[in-house]
């Protein structure tokens, strides 16, 4: 039982790490924009190269997890993770956009390695009854790394100097080059830092035993394709949409801020990091909630106040739509976990492959964004914010579809 609780404990840290890295995002898109001179579509592509190696990477992860083991496969992820990290440093003293996107690339690769251990890890690590709420505690502490990563993303790399076209257009090549590159070295120590912090984790965990946890088979047949499997292949849409609506909301959240509200970029940046303190709050609420409201039922009340919230930051103008934005993020909170849980249930000895799938279903995190850039820069960025509202309403149509389930299985047991 010991061991158990140590290894919970160790698993958390994970979901810290890679919270942490993802929500460093939203500073790299408005920071990159200026340091390479890009286009509202062209800095989504910052999402596109993190998100689109869980699309590649999550069945190779979850076969390099069915060989090695979930410790195995965790440490590997931790390794790629570093590795990008410190790639990091070339790519801004080249200032290239591209090596940028490779480096990025490696780190999710890491990252989707860590979250297809991880997440169904710590839902079979306990008991049955209680897994969607372990992984919504769990998750909680993502939340508390993607309340930290904007707050100082903004205070360590946002130099708050943005210069408009017009400015620099009448600075010397010398003068713009100069601007630029020191924009782009200002992510060269922090991610140093945090490429060794992950290295030391993964050398610690290497060292530590962990408990590897045999599934038992479900009440599906072991055989046959998992695309047959109707609830999977729901919540991987689901999350699919998800994913896209919050990185959507999160990633354009400082450009919004500036375009409604006219708010300054490190102020916007503090924005953000209170928006996402209330998505870590949002998620021990809601882990608490599940001990009276079924999960699935408590994920469709939240997508539809979600639906609400976006179109009324369409609506409105100034801080009131910031406000009305900054609250989604507190009704996101349970959606990742609680779509994960509910679409892997059932799949018994299976559950490690099916995990793999879903996690695959993060590229909609790499997929909305450009088109949310696209329809930024042909109307405007809170126009665009109709994109995760859309979303949304797909993770509403999985949580009805759980509830119908729940209430079959009740009818047909009396």
């Amino acid at each position: 039982m010991k061991k158990n609780n140590f290894a919970v404990v160790l698993i958390i840290s994970l979901f810290f790490l890679w919270g942490f890295a993802l929500n460093l995002n939203p500073i790299l898109i408005p920071h990159l924009k200026k340091a390479c001179q890009l286009t509202d579509t062209q800095s989504a592509l910052i999402d596109s190269a993190s998100y689109i190696a869980y699309f590649l990477m999550a069945i190779p992860a979850g076969k390099f997890m069915k060989r090695f083991g979930y410790k195995g496969g965790i440490v590997f992820g931790l390794l790629l993770f570093a590795t990008g990290a410190f790639l990091f440093y070339p790519a801004a003293h080249t200032r290239s956009y591209i090596f940028f996107l490779g480096a990025l690339f490696i780190i999710a690769s890491g990252l989707t390695f860590l979250e297809t251990a991880a997440n169904p890890y710590i839902t079979v690590l306990g008991d049955p009854e209680g897994a969607t709420r372990r992984l919504n505690f769990a998750q909680s502490f993502n939340g508390l790394a993607a309340t930290m990563a904007p707050f100082l993303g903004g205070m360590f790399i946002l130099s708050g100097h943005s210069l408009n076209v017009d400015v620099q257009a009448a600075m010397s090549p010398d003068q713009l080059n100069s601007y630029l590159n020191n924009e782009a070295s200002a992510v060269q120590v922090p991610f140093i830092i945090i490429g060794v912090v992950v290295l030391l984790v993964a050398i610690f965990l290497m060292r530590t035993p962990l408990p590897e946890i045999e599934d038992e088979v479900g009440i599906e047949e072991e055989t046959g394709s998992l695309w047959k499997q109707k609830n999977l292949m729901m919540g991987v849409m689901a999350q699919f949409f998800y994913v896209g609506a919050q990185v959507c909301v999160s990633s354009f959240f400082i450009r919004f801020s500036s375009h409604v509200a006219g708010i300054q970029e490190k102020s916007a940046a503090l924005f953000l990091s209170g928006a996402l303190l209330g998505f870590m709050v949002g998620r021990f609420i809601g882990t608490f909630l599940m001990n009276y409201i079924s999960p699935s039922k408590l994920l469709a009340i939240y997508s539809i106040i979600n639906i609400f919230l976006v179109i009324a930051a369409i609506m409105l103008t100034g801080k009131a739509s910031v406000y009305a934005l900054m609250g989604v993020q507190f009704f996101m909170s349970i959606m990742f976990p609680t779509i994960f849980s509910l679409g892997i249930r059932g799949l018994g000895s299976r559950v490690k492959e099916g995990s793999s799938y879903i996690i695959m279903a993060i590229v909609g995190g790499a997929i909305f964004p450009v088109i949310m850039g696209r329809v930024s820069d042909r109307t405007n960025i809170q126009t665009a914010y109709i994109v995760p509202a859309i979303c949304f309403c797909v993770v509403f149509y999985f949580a009805l579809t759980n509830l119908r389930v729940k209430k079959l299985k009740l009818s047909t047991a009396h």
